[in-house]
């Protein structure tokens, strides 16, 4: 490594060393079973399932405020658990009209939606140091992305039937040897991005906090806290608008597609 590196540089890479090789031994655990499991292996998936609590515990308050007419229609005057979940959903619904039309959006939410609410949830989780962050974890985050890569697969395939696939190797025959093959890997690798993209950056923003809030002054970490704010927000944009785009672009019907 050059000698012009900051401790901060090794620091980080270390890190992102000993995060991928702890997740490589709890993928080997999981598909090869050589080595007894451990809490260290169960506690992404002891966090992911309090986040599924929590959201269902959210989701239940929420839909209560709503069953009342009154409160349905009036908005609360303050910032409260439902206008916060109202202004969140709402959000992510008008990006998923501005990626596909509106009757689809409604149609394909609930998978956008709840795949927003975890992975918000999980790295919100990244503003609390040593607290266990759920996306650091690349057998969650890929275990998020492959729901979302079966379901569009699956939607793409019941919405356009064989015109799904015979999308994938071009526009002319002639040019489907080539083409296709690298549709299909394009295919395939977009679970692996969403994943690594998604475990890489929360991993390193929750080992900075980590590293700045061990400082004795107390300013010190804050604007470390605002960028993590930052990194929350558009990790969890991203994770959904690529699954938007995705939903979208294999649901578009095939003459759309020329």
């Amino acid at each position: 490594m050059p000698e012009h590196t900051s401790f901060l540089t090794h620091l980080v890479l270390a890190h992102m060393k000993e995060t991928l090789a702890a997740n490589a031994e709890a993928l080997g655990e999981t598909f090869v079973g050589h080595h007894a499991p451990t809490w260290h292996s169960f506690e992404p998936i002891a966090t992911s399932l309090m986040i599924f609590v929590i959201l269902l515990a959210v989701a239940a308050y929420v839909r209560g405020k709503l069953a009342a007419v009154d409160q349905a229609v009036v908005p609360d005057e303050s910032l409260t658990v439902r206008t916060f979940a109202e202004v969140f959903l709402d959000y992510f619904y008008t990006l998923a009209k501005d990626v596909m039309d509106a009757e689809r959006a409604k149609k394909y939410f609930p998978l956008i939606a709840t795949s927003a609410c975890f992975v918000f949830c999980a790295n919100v989780m990244a503003l609390l140091p040593g607290f266990p962050l759920a996306t650091t974890s690349l057998s969650i985050t890929l275990g998020t992305a492959l729901v979302v890569f079966l379901v569009f697969n699956f939607w793409g395939l019941k919405e356009n039937g064989f015109g799904y696939i015979k999308h994938l190797a071009g526009p002319v025959w002639y040019l489907a040897p080539l083409v296709f093959p690298i549709e299909l890997i394009s295919l395939f690798v977009r679970p692996a991005t969403l994943a690594l993209r998604l475990m890489l950056n929360m991993s390193v923003d929750h080992l900075l906090l980590s590293i700045f809030m061990g400082f004795l002054t107390v300013l010190v970490p804050i604007p470390v806290m605002i960028l993590g704010c930052i990194v929350v927000l558009v990790q969890t944009l991203v994770f959904t608008l690529l699954t938007c785009i995705y939903i979208g672009l294999a649901t578009e019907h095939e003459e759309h597609h020329h």
